[in-house]
């Protein structure tokens, strides 16, 4: 029996059923596409992942990238590898057809990443931030740099990144000292460094294309000063021909999982000769590069689980086959052991899993359909997603993140002691999935953003948007007996969660944004909670619908388990917000009061 690492039965639902593409393809973006042909996309997918990402996994994990002579070596298959997610059209899937992309939705596009992380994580970084690079270079360059750089970048043959980051810089962007300095030639001369770039020089491509933040020469302080460059390593010239242009690799940075791609330490402009383009206009550069870093915050959010789907897989099958002790009410030691999944703890973590996967990957497809909503409707319909989506990115890229760390943790603790070894590749999910909560903004970042700024954006229209639309599936859900108790538990949570924000707005009225924001993780572990709650209810609505149509279309196990892995939520996971309200509405802010020389 093949492996799994996800489960194409839930992808289907998830698709056909909770968030329906076939509502897409009316659209007249879509209309080129069908329900048909972009399942074909999923199956290519499954194939790509199956065949040629997943049996080079542990092998890069084992040998990571190297520097050598100033470049840094990857799997040799990567080369490879690149040239396929170029000609096969993944990097450029969900694009334009102006740009030569597919214009699929992003939603499938998502799915596609989803199982090819699942597969292989470390190999899809390559293709999917050159796929963001070349977005931010569609919406905002010049049609003269679109034409240089896009081609390239969709063929495989360029990588992309996002270089933000500085030795003095990493969440507070406003530090960046990186400088630009004009000339009379139509580029800018760039001199500053760049760490943890990922994929910012290997040898399974030819070129790199930095999008780099850095400050015009007498630009203002601050995040209003800060500008957006396209920076090559190898400076193409009207024909085509590639000179260097003074970006150097000074290391690479040696993690903890993740092996697979390379994180560079990048030195710009050391000989005074880095030539970079102005993106946009100047001292925009942060709002530009947004774009990308929103896009990629759902991604991560979407990795995560992918990882965590890995794991699950991994020990699901591993307890169905590993027999070990006997039911508690067997007295007979001479019985054959039973396989572990028969104990109600392995099934308590097996269930665990399932729920923060599915759940999550609920959650990235909600975010997604946000984003195909945006591009393809128009007036209050629009706006209404855009803000839905605005409010969601923190929660998606953080509350995935945070649960694959428990997640893949709890799938290793399924093995017993083999989980701590390299017998299995428990540990290496556990390994792999840790960068999460750091990538695109730490988890306290993104609690500031929604509670500082999200939660109350446009006088909490945003918020009321959002839960105006869950309070509708928690009415659709209560005509069903199975799901009406949940769906009340969560409508009591949504009121308990006004109250929280209600009166943490009280706070920063009369004791300052640094009490009211010190417990911002907090709120956004609750509010996170509750989504994924909200998640399970919209999927339990699409199962009793299945199962009053007398559906063939899935097994009646798999609709069983949607309803286990929702109880399981509901009954595990959700009282879990209770000890979070005692402690939001409480006036010890231990954290604010307690002096830095004190904490010892």
């Amino acid at each position: 029996m093949p492996e799994k690492f996800y489960s194409k039965d839930n992808i289907r639902f998830l698709l056909h059923e909770v968030f329906p593409i076939a509502e897409l393809c009316k659209r007249e973006r879509f209309k080129e596409h069908s329900v048909e042909s972009l399942d074909m996309i999923i199956e290519a997918a499954d194939s790509m992942s199956v065949n040629h990402l997943r049996p080079i996994l542990t092998e890069m994990d084992n040998k990571p990238p190297y520097l050598e002579n100033g470049k840094v070596k990857v799997h040799p298959k990567m080369g490879g590898l690149m040239k396929t997610f170029g000609e096969d059209g993944w990097i450029s899937m969900a694009a334009p057809y102006e740009y030569g992309g597919q214009q699929v939705p992003f939603t499938v596009f998502q799915a596609t990443g989803f199982m090819m992380g699942a597969a292989n994580y470390s190999t899809i970084a390559y293709p999917f931030l050159t796929t963001g690079a070349a977005h931010l270079i569609e919406s905002f360059a010049t049609k003269e740099l679109q034409q240089i750089y896009i081609p390239k970048m969709f063929s495989g043959e360029w990588q992309g990144t996002m270089a933000l980051t500085e030795p003095g810089a990493g969440s507070s962007l406003t530090d960046i000292v990186s400088t630009a300095k004009p000339t009379d030639k139509g580029y800018y001369l760039v001199k500053g460094q760049k760490i943890f770039i990922s994929c910012g020089d290997h040898d399974a491509c030819d070129n790199f294309v930095h999008l780099m933040l850095a400050r015009i020469e007498g630009a203002p302080a601050g995040t209003k000063g800060i500008s957006l460059f396209i920076v090559p390593q190898q400076r193409p010239d009207k024909n085509g021909n590639l000179t260097f242009n003074d970006v150097n690799t000074a290391g690479i940075f040696h993690k903890m999982g993740y092996h697979g791609a390379p994180i560079a330490h990048l030195m710009m402009g050391e000989a005074n000769d880095c030539h970079a383009w102005l993106v946009g206009e100047p001292h925009k550069g942060l709002s530009y590069m947004f774009q990308m870093m929103n896009e990629a915050r759902v991604g991560v959010g979407c990795n995560a689980v992918s990882i965590a789907s890995a794991a699950y897989y991994n020990s699901l099958e591993y307890a169905n086959v590993r027999t070990q002790g006997r039911k508690i009410t067997e007295k007979d030691p001479l019985k054959p052991q039973i396989p572990i999944i028969e104990h109600a703890d392995v099934k308590r973590m097996l269930l665990f899993q399932k729920a923060i996967v599915e759940g999550s990957l609920s959650l990235v497809f909600e975010a997604t359909t946000c984003l195909d909503n945006v591009a393809t409707l128009t007036g209050e319909e629009k706006e209404t997603n855009f803000l839905i989506l605005e409010l969601l990115t923190p929660i998606v890229k953080s509350y995935p993140a945070e649960m694959s760390i428990l997640s893949t943790s709890t799938a290793l603790q399924c093995f017993g002691g083999y989980g701590y070894t390299k017998e299995y590749m428990a540990e290496l999910f556990f390994r792999e999935t840790r960068i999460h909560t750091l990538h695109e903004g730490t988890t306290a970042i993104h609690g500031m953003d929604l509670l500082g700024r999200k939660v109350m954006m446009q006088n909490g229209k945003a918020t009321i948007l959002l839960m105006t639309r869950i309070m509708e599936d928690i009415e659709a859900a209560q005509k069903y007996e199975g799901l009406k108790a949940y769906a009340g538990a969560l409508a009591e949570k949504i009121m308990k969660l006004q109250e929280v924000t209600m009166h943490l707005v009280s706070v920063a009225q009369s004791e300052g944004p640094e009490v009211y924001l010190s417990d911002a993780t907090l709120y956004l572990e609750l509010f996170s909670i509750l989504a994924i709650g909200w998640q399970w209810i919209k999927q339990g609505i699409k199962v009793e619908e299945l199962k009053e149509a007398g559906t063939k279309a899935y097994s009646a196990e798999f609709l069983q388990s949607k309803l286990y892995a929702l109880q399981y939520f509901f009954e595990y996971e959700m009282p879990k917000t209770e000890a979070l309200i005692i402690r939001l509405k409480s006036n010890n802010h231990v954290t604010v009061i307690a002096k830095a020389e004190e904490i010892l």
